[in-house]
């Protein structure tokens, strides 16, 4: 049984329905775990009625993350489950300070990050006695960012969210930083569009001679379980449960095997790092700093299909990483895997009693306010040796709404002339705009890269209509 399942100090209100539930949990609703499931049920019945004081306050006492291991303890994570992803629950009990809120204000003033340039000790005042359901804080929310200052030409976002729920508590800072993180998208006004029909798809397979390969990947979390940077060690290993249990049922050309990180043998490891498939315990400070490395390698893995193109992480920045992969230009096909295995695994997951976070104005919720819509990165590996050489490159990418980075990731340079080039965009655009505005984009680089070699110029795109105002 979890211990913070019965809160130490209760008011008098609700001595009688704990003394119940105490009494006879041990003789009863170990057999009967439905029982526990209709209580909390009829709790919530009464909660329409304002005039039942007590069951709203019995209700209160038991926060998402208390009844998931309530009702883990006495009926399996099914039954938890079968709860836990129906519920919307709003802020947690407020927070206990010896000190007034003027006394914790970080010191910001040579950070630069979008948590920094909203952060303002009015709003601090307002956020920081507040708490989501399973107790994530706003200091928690935005250590990364006061740890981390940032780069003066590169801003990050500085801040993370702890479940789902943060989005919701922590508005009034969440939402300045995703208007400007996401290019004006006001979350306030604004629906975020969903689209994985791949046939939509125009061109996409680009010349093999500047195009090394495609990928296309996404992130999805788990309603009811609390984001990486705030998860227990139980949360954690249920999702992992969750996802390699959905993953188990994919068939034909998408089924495979999940690899363990704890439990994975020498020659399993060595081969998943040939491939490049291997992810590291995150040595990043923007990661560490989150809370993101807890525990590691517990709960972690990857998956991937027998053919080695359609991935899995789990557990890593988020719940889930979701990739679809293939030496070559073609996107159009890496695309078409990515949406039906996409959709598969949402499927499959939702037969087992859970369904992805997401909301119509945020999209699909994750970790990082970055990621929020879509999640989707939408990318390739392309040499493009003269186009690097020449300074109008970065210009071209905003106007494309592209972005570049080294083939090793962020924050590595370029060899060769190779560039990882993906879209800039997550919220507000759907994932079949993403993908084309690669294809079309990229296709223009390449061009210019060929205008290049014959000794020609080039010309700067137009900037594009700004998308959200």
């Amino acid at each position: 049984m979890c211990k913070d399942v019965f809160p130490v100090c209760v008011s008098p209100s609700i001595l009688t329905p704990l003394r119940l539930l105490r009494s006879f949990h041990q003789r009863l609703f170990i057999t009967c775990p439905t029982l526990i499931v209709g209580i909390i049920r009829f709790i919530k019945h009464q909660n329409r009625d304002k005039n039942t004081k007590m069951a709203s306050s019995f209700s209160r006492i038991l926060t998402t993350r208390q009844k998931i291991c309530l009702l883990s303890a006495v009926g399996g994570s099914a039954t938890a489950g079968f709860l836990l992803h129906r519920e919307h629950v709003g802020a947690g009990a407020p927070v206990r300070r010896s000190y007034p809120a003027s006394a914790e204000y970080p010191d910001l003033r040579k950070h630069n990050n979008c948590m920094a340039s909203h952060l303002t000790p009015a709003i601090y005042a307002k956020l920081v006695d507040k708490a989501t359901p399973n107790g994530y804080t706003l200091d928690l929310a935005i250590q990364t960012g006061v740890d981390n200052p940032g780069h003066p030409f590169i801003k990050t976002v500085g801040m993370v969210a702890g479940d789902e729920e943060s989005y919701e508590v922590f508005a009034d800072l969440l939402d300045p930083i995703i208007k400007e993180r996401h290019n004006g998208y006001n979350p306030n006004t604004m629906k975020h569009p969903t689209d994985l029909d791949s046939s939509k798809i125009h061109s996409g397979n680009f010349d093999p001679r500047y195009v090394l390969s495609s990928r296309v990947r996404t992130g999805r979390s788990i309603r009811g379980l609390s984001l990486p940077p705030a998860c227990t060690r139980a949360e954690r290993r249920e999702v992992e449960r969750v996802v390699v249990d959905a993953l188990a049922g994919l068939k034909d050309d998408l089924a495979g095997k999940y690899y363990s990180l704890t439990v994975m043998t020498d020659a399993e490891q060595q081969q998943l790092i040939d491939d490049h498939f291997l992810f590291d315990k995150p040595v990043s400070p923007l990661l560490t700093c989150s809370g993101m490395a807890r525990d590691w390698p517990d709960a972690r893995g990857i998956w991937h299909n027998n053919e080695k193109t359609f991935l899995v992480w789990v557990n890593e920045e988020d719940h889930t990483r979701v990739i679809s992969m293939e030496k070559g230009g073609n996107m159009k096909r890496v695309f078409e895997r990515f949406c039906n295995g996409l959709k598969e695994v949402e499927r499959l997951i939702q037969e087992r009693g859970w369904e992805f976070m997401w909301n119509e104005k945020l999209g699909y919720i994750l970790t990082c306010p970055s990621n929020l819509g879509t999640g989707l990165r939408a990318g390739v590996h392309v040499k493009l040796p003269l186009m690097s050489r020449d300074p109008r490159l970065s210009k071209i990418l905003d106007n494309l709404r592209l972005q570049k980075r080294g083939t090793g990731g962020v924050d590595t340079a370029a060899v060769g002339g190779t560039y990882d080039i993906s879209n800039l965009d997550r919220l507000g655009l759907s994932e079949v705009q993403l993908v084309q505005t690669v294809i079309d984009g990229v296709n223009y680089l390449i061009e210019c890269e060929k205008r290049l070699e014959k000794g020609q110029d080039i010309k700067v795109p137009p900037p594009p209509h700004k998308l959200f105002k």
